[in-house]
């Protein structure tokens, strides 16, 4: 029992470890003051603007409004296709403090509309261009009220000369769609380029595979999330959330529908032969019905043996109106006719074995074969399914490198969405990793840090959700934590349980064990023989064979025996001897 007890001590020891790695460090920053009266008071940090450092094409945090307007550009265009009053991009933005902020003065750009189409855009520092560098795209939402139908994604979109962000709408050319979207339970988190074909010139919208991991807590926590997004120059890309990596893959294998188009296709123009027989199976052309075959028994027919069941009410209906019911007072019978009660089930049916007119029930036809048909063999014409054949793409061509996608040059949100007050913040494009982790340690981590101290700090299970989440390893060390020190516990009270069970049997019968055999023979050769295996008899006895030979009495008889004594002593009460030695009886 001490192994066990220690054993679960040092893996809990383990695990609460790796829950409390990573927060850590983000706990350090929050400052936590304990009051006279003892209530515990979490001061908020004041907001820091971060650093923004070279090789950054885009970086914003919001931390003056009075920049928003200078740098963003809501749109002014109309929506194609949608009626007059839903056409406008007409929703309202305003850069403020969102509510219940942690961290003191941290401005967001917030979507203050219900029901309305939402675009805002901004043109970066510098373009974007895909030329070996990887791409590191960053921002921050949070849904403030929880979400119910309504998206969150940021859409990179593509250098044009032509750009004008104050019609910028739906139909906008982009390059990059990336964030997350949610409508009812569906939970997405997109990650869409558009392909350029290098023989027609078309463009194809490239839908990342679903992501791994549940992300329905990021929807409905109303916390601030970090979404990520890597593309690197070897065609592999990553998409992570709070830095956990939920998607990774292949721009080449893990899209739908794949870059590159199939070397071959089904034949357009062929056609299937009119004698092409595709039947497997086919009736037997040499089968005979037998004479015996009568198509015409029914397949049902009347039981002529039975009989209507004792107490059947032949006379009574099997609904009766409802005797309570009463007109309601707005029936007027000019229009809506006479008035009757509705009808219920009569009651004096629910005794009584049926009601209404009694018919003799049906029963299968003993004699009904059905319709009779030939059957079914082996089609010796049968030719297969039929397929057209495959000829060579005419259109087929291969990108090797889908990395190398249309130029960067504005940042966009372009939504429509039912819930109001989501949170936007600390947006970052840029090609260099160290940017990203730094903006990351100025921004999105002190504000995480805080977010979970002024909500009273995590609970032990939000603590193992974040660390699974991140190294799903633990569930392994979890399920050995708690599940085999409880089998262990289990399987050694049972053992306890067992022996002094089996120590109680042997103390409540009187049964004769082999060991108690061999002392009353031992006995009765001393008492035979005497001592040292002479022939003469032991007259005395030890104290221990003379308890052993009282010992083995029947304890049934012992209180007739005493009975017995006590008559004795009466009738010879002028001579009194001494009684036997009595027995304690024995407590079951």
């Amino acid at each position: 029992m001490k192994f066990n007890t220690v054993y679960i001590l040092f893996l809990g020891v383990c695990l609460i470890g790796a829950t409390s790695a990573d927060t850590d460090d983000e706990d350090d920053d929050v400052q936590v003051e304990v009051e006279d009266d003892d209530e515990v008071r979490v001061e908020k940090p004041q907001f820091v603007p971060p650093t923004i450092q070279k090789n950054v094409h885009f970086a914003d945090s919001f931390n003056k409004k009075d920049e928003f307007k200078s740098r963003w550009t809501v749109s002014q265009a109309k929506k194609d296709g949608a009626e007059e009053n839903l056409s406008k991009y007409d929703g309202k933005w305003k850069v403020e403090v969102p509510k219940s902020s942690a961290v003191e003065g941290d401005l967001g750009l917030v979507l203050k509309s219900k029901a309305k189409h939402h675009a805002v855009a901004s043109k970066l520092n510098k373009p974007f261009k895909f030329d070996g560098k990887p791409l590191f795209v960053q921002y921050e939402v949070k849904y403030q009220d929880g979400i119910d139908c309504g998206g969150a994604y940021v859409k990179l979109l593509s250098a044009d000369p032509a750009l004008d962000l104050k019609q910028f709408h739906d139909k906008t050319p982009y390059t990059i769609m990336f964030g997350p979207d949610k409508c009812g339970l569906d939970n997405k988190l997109h990650f869409i380029f558009r392909h350029k074909n290098p023989k027609t010139g078309e463009i194809e919208e490239k839908h990342a595979k679903k992501p791994s991991a549940a992300l329905d807590s990021y929807f409905t926590d109303k916390k601030t999330h970090k979404y990520s997004l890597v593309i690197n120059p070897d065609n592999t890309f990553e998409v992570s959330v709070d830095g956990s990596v939920v998607n990774s893959g292949s721009l080449l294998e893990d899209f739908s529908p794949p870059v590159n188009p199939p070397k071959e296709i089904e034949d357009p123009n062929d056609k299937k032969p009119e004698d092409w027989d595709e039947k497997e199976k086919i009736p037997d052309p040499d089968a005979e019905k037998p004479e015996d075959w009568d198509e015409n028994e029914p397949e049902k027919i009347v039981d002529s043996e039975a009989t209507k069941p004792d107490g059947w009410l032949e006379d009574e209906n099997k609904l009766v109106p409802d005797p309570d019911a009463e007109k309601p007072k707005d029936w007027d019978e000019e229009m809506d006719g006479e008035w009757e009660a509705p009808l219920i089930e009569n009651p004096k049916c629910s005794d009584a074995p049926g009601c209404g007119k009694w018919e003799q029930p049906m029963i299968k036809n003993p004699k009904y074969k059905g319709k009779w048909r030939p059957p079914m063999i082996d089609n010796p014409n049968y030719q297969g399914i039929w397929k057209p054949r495959r000829i060579p793409n005419p259109n087929f061509f291969e990108d090797l490198d889908p990395y190398k996608m249309t130029p960067i040059n504005a940042v966009g949100l372009e939504l429509w969405s039912m819930t109001d007050e989501i949170v936007f913040d600390n947006f970052l494009v840029t090609d260099d990793k160290g940017v990203a982790e730094k903006w990351t340690e100025q921004t999105f981590q002190i504000k995480s840090a805080a977010e979970k101290a002024s909500s009273g700090g995590r609970s032990v299970m939000d603590a193992i959700s974040d660390a699974t989440r991140e190294r799903p390893w633990l569930w392994a060390l979890i399920l050995v934590v708690v599940v085999l020190p409880i089998v262990l516990i289990i399987a050694y009270c049972c053992m306890s349980k067992s022996e002094p069970e089996t120590l109680a049997e042997a103390k409540k019968t009187d049964a004769v064990s082999p060991d108690d055999e061999k002392k009353e023979e031992s006995a009765d050769k001393e008492e035979k023989t005497g001592p040292g295996g002479d022939n003469k008899p032991n007259t005395k006895k030890s104290k221990a064979s003379l308890e052993a030979t009282e010992d083995d009495g029947d304890d049934e008889d012992e209180v007739d025996a005493e009975e017995e004594e006590e008559e004795a002593q009466e009738k010879n009460s002028e001579s009194p001897r001494r009684s036997p030695r009595k027995r304690k009886s024995r407590k079951d």
